[in-house]
């Protein structure tokens, strides 16, 4: 026997707000129903059987005359379906993502002037991801009630976890809805619930701005500069991982606004599993942008220590993200963010027209899986980067940029050249001491000045159609 909450029937809306008040009904009535259960369970009271809540799901049933007049002008790559059908998926954490919904739902009532469906899936909440982020299970329960966890409540599934939508492989079975979003509800818990584990900080806080860097240097610069902001130009707070002790894998900072248009930097730390492991699960936030501000290698003799080095094209040999895709699949240079990136250079270090060039060029980007790629034999080494024409080596960026491209979220690098190990200066501790001083506070400061220059644009101008696939989900 399976104790549940009352089913109630599912409802159609008109109006994006009561929908998305009839989600935030629905997914606080089944996590109070199964906090309240768990809290008798770990008081080692007996319960009846298997206690079992769900999420919430939303509905939408586009048909031909409703699609046939979808406007042909439409100013956003999102917010609409390719063709007439059932579109469903799972939804969770209102109080994260209830402006998301919002902004989803009204496109796609102005669009298709459809009914939205609200009601209660078949998919069950994990109590991992009911009990939230801070709540740590093995912390707080006997070995004996963890075994018997499974027996009274549901657990993660990671058959119903997988990045199929997202790759663009997975085809909906004959008689069943097509999907609305890139992630179901679990999936979405579940990286909430790691991007608190791994960046120390709850999903609720991070900003729709990120950077990625790969080094301590830029994120203490980022504090200083953050504080000093919070009160202006929109900043209202600035949070820091809470560190329990320890500093976390890969720790977040936010500054932060009001609206989430603030900026969250994260040190992923160094390598393309670390960055595939984070941009994975920040993906599910659904930013507006992200970019990786990093070291690299300089690869031409031209180049010297403290240039810079915008990527518009990637040779990836990482290695971590093959399965999901496939790395003869070109990842384009999106104008805006290419843009905004060099109109950033150019106000921070006051250069104008050709002079730009004399501290920045812009190429292809290798990026590989071994960072002493430089004890590989001569020819090995070579072959391809010279072929490929790149101007640079790192080990994040193609990684950051692929998973941008894949989840639909805006992206670019802007690297700095710390050694150039074909031409004899090796990253040695003398010279990067220097090197640092010299140049991270205003390789940071460019690419704040860019997010700037990306809020301003706007959302709508970001999330470019480059990004969207054939049959593309209807939410952004």
């Amino acid at each position: 026997m399976v104790q549940t909450l009352k089913i109630k029937k599912p409802k159609q809306f008109k109006e994006a707000d009561k929908a998305c008040a009839a989600i935030k009904e629905i997914y606080e009535a089944q996590i109070a129903f199964l906090c309240a259960q768990f809290d008798a369970f770990s008081k080692g009271k007996s319960l009846k059987g298997k206690v079992s809540g769900y999420y919430p799901y939303i509905r939408i049933n586009v048909g031909d005359r409703s699609f046939e007049k979808l406007a042909s002008d439409k100013k956003h790559s999102y917010g609409f379906v390719s063709k007439a059908g059932v579109y469903e998926t799972t939804v969770t954490r209102p109080d994260i993502y209830h402006h998301y919904y919002l902004d989803q739902l009204t496109h796609i009532i102005r669009n298709h002037g459809c009914n939205i469906e609200v009601g209660v899936s078949e998919a069950p909440i994990p109590i991992h991801f009911a009990l939230g982020e801070n709540y740590h299970l093995e912390g707080d329960l006997t070995q004996e009630d963890l075994d018997k966890m499974s027996q009274f409540f549901d657990v993660p599934d990671l058959e119903i976890m997988d990045d199929r939508i997202a790759n663009s492989t997975y085809i909906a079975p004959n008689g069943q809805s097509s999907p609305l979003s890139l992630f179901t509800a679990p999936r979405t818990d579940l990286s909430l619930m790691r991007l608190r584990h791994y960046t120390g900080t709850n999903a609720a806080h991070f900003q729709n701005y990120v950077i990625f860097t790969n080094y301590q240097f830029y994120i203490d610069e980022f504090i200083k500069i953050s504080e000093e902001k919070v009160g202006e130009d929109g900043y209202t707070e600035f949070v820091g991982p809470s560190t329990e002790g320890r500093m976390p894998q890969m720790p977040a900072y936010h500054l932060k606004q009001s609206n989430g248009m603030g900026i969250t930097m994260i040190n992923i730390g160094v390598g393309p599993s670390n960055a595939k492991n984070i941009s994975d699960h920040v993906a599910v936030l659904r930013p507006h942008a992200w970019l990786m501000l990093g070291h690299c290698a300089g690869l031409r003799n031209s180049q010297q220590l403290g240039d810079y080095v915008l990527a518009h094209g990637y040779l990836r040999e990482d290695n971590v993200l093959y399965h999901d895709l496939n790395p003869g699949i070109p990842l384009p240079a999106l104008s805006e963010i290419q843009l905004a990136l060099e109109e950033a250079v150019r106000e921070v270090t006051k250069l104008e027209g050709h002079d730009v060039k004399k501290v920045m060029r812009t190429g292809t980007v290798a990026t590989v899986d071994d960072r002493n790629w430089e004890l590989r034999a001569s020819l090995r080494q070579n072959q391809r980067f010279s072929q490929s024409r790149a101007i640079a080596l790192d080990m994040e960026s193609g990684t950051i940029a692929a998973n941008g491209f894949r989840f639909r979220v805006p992206y670019g690098s802007l690297l700095c050249v710390s050694d150039k190990p074909l031409h004899g200066q090796l990253k040695l501790p003398g010279m990067a001491d220097s090197f640092y001083r010299k140049r991270v506070n205003q390789h940071l400061e460019v690419g704040l000045r860019a997010m700037e220059i990306l809020r301003e644009i706007g959302p709508e101008k970001l999330h470019s159609r480059k990004l969207r696939s054939f049959n593309e989900v209807a939410f952004q």
